[in-house]
């Protein structure tokens, strides 16, 4: 399993080389899910928006942190990604974004 971000779907300003990092973690995560596929491996990536932390609440003190997603949230996802009950999921990219 990979970790994206949001950010990877589109390109913002002050964030090129952040974007285009997890862009490519979106290419790879496809690209290794069709090379494994034949040797029952899936290959999923997370994809979380700004995630509730105290380094980011400190960073962006102004900001609408119940629109951000708690740790919580993604370790539910990668808990069910990582389960047999998403043994037909292969490629994909998953949105956490919370209620943001």
């Amino acid at each position: 399993m990979n970790v994206a971000s949001r950010d990877g779907l589109h390109g913002s300003a002050g964030y090129s080389a952040y974007s285009a990092s997890k862009s490519a973690v979106l290419r790879l995560t496809e690209s290794m899910a069709a090379e494994l596929k034949s040797s029952n491996i899936n290959v999923n990536c997370i994809m979380p928006a700004t995630i509730d932390t105290p380094q980011n609440r400190k960073a962006i003190p102004n900001a609408d942190f119940s629109k951000w997603v708690a740790p919580e949230a993604i370790a539910d996802v990668i808990l069910f990604l990582i389960s047999d009950a998403a043994r037909a999921i292969n490629g994909a990219a998953l949105p956490i974004y919370g209620a943001g």
